[in-house]
């Protein structure tokens, strides 16, 4: 079934006094105070999870540039959603590249976080970010409320800077190690 947008008007929006939300669709909502304040809020799910977005007050953000901050959004988070790459197909690349036996998703994030602990100052919360890693502790997840996007991005463009290096020849001769 499809979903309904575009269910408030103008007219509604300017008279409605009661508290509460009031969904016009696609994810955007008129939130209404209690002292009559009104603010839009674009709602979405992302890794699984429910989240709110401000896109501002009612005074300084109109319905209809609500409904196109709402309508980027969604496109947003669209060709997000387009764009991710879940480890079987991430296997399947590694297989079509030859490195099938050689390497494997699991290694690649291995080596990621090692490679950010040893090699970065960045701090470990971004660190399990950048993995998708959910925080076990529910008081400490409780009060994360960000998503360290900027951070998470620098992070991931030095790990593609590291990456795209060839390999360092290293001096001498690696010798296997033998059970006794």
């Amino acid at each position: 079934m499809a979903q309904t947008i575009n269910r408030l008007t103008a007219r509604k929006v300017e008279t409605i006094k009661t508290p509460g939300y009031l969904k016009d669709g696609g994810g955007l909502f008129l939130q209404v105070g209690e002292s009559g304040s009104k603010s839009w809020i674009f709602e979405f799910r992302f890794a699984g999870r429910r989240r709110e977005m401000g896109l501002g007050s009612l005074e300084r953000v109109s319905l209809s540039e609500a409904r196109a901050q709402r309508d980027a959004c969604n496109q947003m988070l669209r060709a997000h959603r387009a764009n991710t790459v879940d480890a079987m197909s991430m296997r399947r690349l590694l297989e079509k590249m030859g490195y099938g036996e050689r390497a494997s998703v699991h290694g690649f994030r291995s080596t990621f976080r090692d490679w950010a602990a040893e090699r970065t100052a960045t701090p470990r919360e971004v660190c399990e970010q950048a993995l998708a890693h959910t925080i076990g502790n529910a008081v400490e997840a409780a009060y994360r409320r960000g998503d360290l996007f900027d951070k998470r991005r620098r992070l991931m463009d030095a790990w593609a800077e590291y990456c795209s290096q060839p390999p360092v020849k290293r001096a001498g001769k690696v010798v296997p190690m033998r059970s006794a």
